[in-house]
């Protein structure tokens, strides 16, 4: 039994409500002891002018994993792929657009040059002990993605060599 229809512009009506899709990249690099992850500054609502991680919605064409990578290039201009799946992210009230499910992925880099583009208003590495609020829910994204990579464990072992 089919829950859809097509319009006459060509795009397809369904019976029941559909989530949309996103995908996150969240980067980190590592220079002189201290750990950046690299954010966006968002040029459109919601959260205008709030920081965020590389990232959106998902081309009909496309993979999560590859809608990650070409969100960071738009974005940044940071061409990188292979990127480790950090989780799915579904809580009901993550956007306020409505319903979107996002899955972010990570790696560990050197520290390319960002350059915002598409619609992102600024691209720049941010140490991670001196963050900006970040949007949507991307604060629990990357406690998770530290987690993926074992960063806090790298934090610690610098800190620890200090003392």
């Amino acid at each position: 039994m089919k829950d859809y229809k097509r319009t006459k512009d060509g795009l397809y009506a369904y019976e029941y409500p559909r989530a949309s899709v996103t995908a996150d990249a969240v980067l980190f690099a590592e220079k002189n002891g201290q750990v950046f992850v690299l954010l966006i500054q968002r040029g459109n609502e919601p959260y205008k002018g709030c920081w965020a991680f590389p990232g959106g919605f998902l081309n009909m064409d496309e993979t999560v994993a590859r809608c990650a990578e070409r969100e960071l290039e738009e974005e940044t201009g940071i061409v990188l792929s292979g990127m480790r799946l950090v989780g799915v992210y579904s809580d009901v009230e993550r956007d306020p657009r409505g319903r979107v499910i996002t899955a972010a992925y990570t790696a560990m880099t050197a520290m390319p040059e960002a350059n915002a583009g598409d619609d992102a208003a600024a691209a720049r590495w941010w140490p991670l002990n001196a963050l900006p609020e970040l949007a949507f829910d991307h604060d629990v994204i990357l406690a998770d993605a530290k987690k993926v990579l074992g960063i806090e464990s790298v934090l610690s072992h610098a800190l620890s060599e200090q003392v």
